[in-house]
């Protein structure tokens, strides 16, 4: 089981984030999240979805499909999609389309998210210690973004000043 601590700009909130992948096929499983917000003491969020990958030569592509609880706007669905192609030949820098569009219970109302990135990946940056930089745009909200990530450390931000840091643990 992956876990993380997750505090959010805008909420002011520390959140602990536990994900668990349960194979299913080579290149499918059932990915199941849940976050417990330390501000409320409650759960904030529960999802469970079936994951496929992709993995032809020089490509990389995911599908998902699935249902999610959250606690400002309930229970719905979820499809979700990316998809990767190598920019250098070493993979080091990528450029990524991904996409998701989240739908409430009765198929009636829905919030459809995408984005355009590059991800750079330095391995061995210094001795046991791997950076990703990502550099995107936001289609839907029409705005860049960007991440820094170090191995257990990621922080996000964009150019509205909205950010959240993540520890894996």
């Amino acid at each position: 089981m992956e876990t993380s601590l997750r505090y959010n700009g805008d909420a002011k909130a520390l959140k602990l984030h536990a994900k668990q992948n349960l194979l299913i096929l080579s290149d499918t499983f059932l990915q199941v999240r849940g976050e417990l917000d330390t501000k409320y003491g409650g759960p904030s969020y529960l999802s469970a979805m079936l994951r496929r990958f992709y993995n032809p030569p020089q490509l990389a592509a995911s599908l998902g499909l699935g249902v999610q609880y959250d606690k400002r706007e309930k229970l719905g669905y979820v499809v979700r999609g990316k998809l990767g192609f190598p920019v250098l030949s070493d993979d080091s820098v990528r450029f990524n389309v991904k996409g998701r569009c989240d739908v409430d219970k009765d198929l009636k109302q829905r919030k459809s998210r995408g984005a355009a990135e590059f991800s750079w990946t330095v391995f061995n940056f210094q001795k046991d210690q791997d950076v990703r930089f990502k550099l995107g745009y936001d289609i839907v909200d029409k705005v860049p973004y960007m991440q820094i990530r170090e191995n257990n450390w990621t922080v996000n931000a964009d150019v509205n000043g909205r950010w959240n840091i993540r520890y894996d643990l």
